[in-house]
């Protein structure tokens, strides 16, 4: 590579392959700001945009550097930006909507940050203070705000209302933590993997039960003093999730599906969810307030997500990387790649 080149991790749709290459530094049209990236997270949707779960929507072309989680620090300005300056540490929002309301996902509908540099919309940058590591600061889009959002957003969760998350791995981890940071009690964890269940325990959750476990609706109503749920998050996205879930969810209790099946939603019983006034919610996302609102937790201390960060690895070991993500080898929450 010469000088006016850069490593990067490229999605080609036409045949699902991640290859390692060299491409120009892309330089910032008006508006935009380039930064030189340090830290990238993995996640579970990038491997779903390989093996064709998922397809862009908006990209132009067939081939997109892949990334949605972002963080470094500014390089270089656009004609027409202010209030930035070169060596500033910044976030990256994981897309913008346009004129429209249509989203654009960065890594998805156009390039991402699994590279040396990024480019990014001025209006998409978000400082972030100093002792914030940007191995932590790169997962706060989607990785934490996507749970954050769900839980405050569309759940609208209250303190001391009885909760439990199934699937707690890279977002439903953080919703444990968020969940409590909220005040939702009891928080329950819901988890086939042990080692995700004891995980579950240390990150705050005052229970974390075996989906398979025979006593399990038992056990949820003993939690619950009888009550059952008012909220049940489905970050899973699976279909005996959603069953199970609206087995033990009380008057007025919310099923929130953030992960997504792509599978029909059943409810047994129109009766009997009437009668409880029950809702189920769809969840996607995030808003640029909730990052906004998650970076102003982390200065002051309310939040901490040191613990979030499985591995580091070099941008050269993307694949690695990947793989490692799809085969949940040592039950990672995030890795991140550095340029």
């Amino acid at each position: 590579m010469d000088v006016a080149d850069m490593l990067a991790g490229r999605l080609h749709l036409e045949d699902r392959t991640l290859r390692l290459e060299s491409v120009p530094v892309p330089e910032p049209q008006p508006g935009q700001v380039r930064i030189k990236v340090m830290a990238a997270g993995v996640c579970l949707s990038d491997v779903h945009l390989i093996d064709g779960t998922l397809t862009p929507l908006y990209l132009p072309g067939d081939v997109v550097t892949l990334g949605h989680e972002v963080a470094g620090v500014v390089d270089a300005l656009g004609d027409g930006v202010e209030g930035w300056q070169p060596g500033q540490r910044v976030l990256l929002q994981a897309g913008e909507r346009d004129q429209r309301g249509t989203i654009f996902t960065r890594g998805v509908d156009y390039d991402g940050g699994w590279a040396e540099y990024a480019v990014a919309s001025r209006d998409t940058l978000v400082s972030i203070p100093d002792d914030l590591p940007f191995e932590q600061a790169c997962i706060i889009p989607d990785a934490v705000s996507t749970p954050w959002a769900a839980v405050t957003d569309t759940a609208r969760t209250r303190p001391g209302e009885a909760v439990a998350v199934w699937g707690v791995g890279g977002l439903g981890a953080h919703a444990v933590q968020l969940l409590r940071l909220v005040g939702a009690a009891p928080v329950i964890a819901v988890e086939p993997l042990a080692a995700a269940r004891d995980r579950a325990l240390t990150l705050g959750a005052d229970a974390a039960l075996d989906p398979a476990d025979p006593a399990f609706r038992d056990t949820v109503l003993a939690l619950t003093a009888g009550r059952g749920l008012d909220v049940a998050f489905d970050f899973a996205g699976v279909t005996p999730v959603r069953e199970q879930a609206l087995t033990v969810l009380g008057r007025r209790g919310r099923l929130v599906l953030a992960g997504i099946a792509n599978k029909p939603v059943t409810i047994p019983s129109d009766s009997s969810f009437n009668y409880f006034q029950q809702a189920i919610l769809g969840h996607y996302g995030s808003e640029a307030e909730h990052v906004e609102q998650l970076v102003s937790l982390t200065r002051q201390k309310r939040l901490d997500l040191s613990g979030s960060i499985s591995d580091v690895l070099p941008l050269a070991e993307a694949e690695q990387a990947v793989e490692r993500v799809h085969s949940k080898q040592g039950n990672p929450i995030r890795l991140i790649l550095r340029p």
